[in-house]
């Protein structure tokens, strides 16, 4: 990916029709894409992660999502619940007013409901990047085409 400098001045490139324009400074160099669906919605994936001694750490994850059962901001919070194997009522939320739409903010997670049927969830090694740099990576994944 040729646009995906490590410095966090440079973006991470487009992902299913939106464009990663930021990236936390210090990721990781290597980079995956993933396609996948889990219960009906289809997953593109985007993987930033470096070599440490134990293997790899994932420094960077955005997932933009597709399915009908994405119908509205709770139901997105509830599918992602299960998605990630969180109690049902597990983390602390706060609102998370993203450009592209409304969304919920966490620990180490944003993500925002596009349009139903359509969503975006960014997640970040809390251990190394704090709810600031979260919010400033996930406002900048923004919808190609929509002047985002």
């Amino acid at each position: 990916m040729g646009d995906n400098d490590r410095s966090g001045a440079v973006g991470g490139g487009e992902l299913d029709g939106f464009r990663v324009g930021h990236l936390p400074a210090g990721v990781g160099a290597e980079v995956t894409d993933f396609a996948t669906e889990w219960d009906d919605v289809t997953f593109a994936t985007r993987v930033w992660e470096r070599h440490v001694d134990e293997g790899y750490r994932v420094d960077l994850r955005v997932h933009v999502l597709r399915g009908a059962r994405i119908a509205d901001l709770a139901a997105l919070r509830d599918f992602l619940g299960e998605y990630h194997e969180r109690a049902p009522d597990g983390g602390k939320w706060d609102a998370f007013p993203h450009p592209d739409g409304p969304g919920l903010i966490g620990a180490g997670e944003a993500f925002w409901l596009v349009e139903p049927g359509l969503a975006v969830d960014v997640l970040v090694d809390p251990e190394y990047h704090d709810g600031p740099i979260l919010a400033a990576v996930a406002r900048a994944v923004t919808r190609v085409g929509t002047g985002g």
